[in-house]
């Protein structure tokens, strides 16, 4: 692979736009063979690598429930050949996870009090290191939506003489935001 450098040329090297649009260190080695009025000296070699942008494969969307305990999230990437690590942030703190961190994201409680379902933004930041040499990449986002609990609303009692129907039972909720279904069981049926 070029690294953006011509394969020959003479004088100096002038300063250059390093390319490397693989997933691992590209390494060239340069040799330089002086002349002084024609008559050649001793070769001198050396190298220029040049790392790849970091990157990292996109998390999956996530949905989880009020109270419920997360998976925690493994970050990868298709880079070798040199560490690749990861910061993140958080938009909402509220639903139980920090507002930043480093690695991957580690697993926690799910939080949401509120009636409707809370989405937060997640943006991890890869940094590929090698040789010394840390390259960062382009943020990947994913979300996390933290529903509420299922709720139902009090339903009132009925009393009854036999035979007499029943008043139609229709449940309702405070929650918004998406659909909730009843399921029910009877003891004495």
């Amino acid at each position: 692979d070029s690294i953006g450098l011509s394969a020959t040329g003479s004088g100096d090297i002038a300063s250059f736009n390093a390319v490397n649009n693989g997933t691992q260190p590209v390494t060239a080695t340069i040799v330089v063979t002086p002349s002084f009025e024609g008559c050649d000296g001793p070769t001198e070699t050396f190298t220029i690598t040049v790392n790849p942008t970091a990157g990292m494969n996109d998390p999956q969307d996530m949905v989880v429930c009020n109270a419920e305990v997360t998976s925690a999230v493994a970050f990868t990437t298709n880079n070798t050949g040199g560490t690749t690590t990861y910061t993140w942030t958080n938009d909402t703190p509220s639903i139980g996870l920090a507002a930043s961190g480093s690695g991957d994201l580690p697993s926690f409680t799910a939080v949401n009090t509120d009636t409707q379902p809370i989405t937060t933004t997640i943006t991890v930041t890869p940094l590929f290191t090698e040789n010394g040499v840390s390259c960062t990449g382009p943020s990947e986002t994913f979300t996390i939506t933290v529903n509420p609990t299922g709720q139902v609303d009090e339903i009132q009692d009925q009393i009854l003489c036999n035979t007499n129907a029943t008043t139609a039972i229709t449940f309702t909720t405070n929650n918004i935001g998406g659909t909730t279904t009843y399921s029910w069981t009877n003891d004495t049926d």
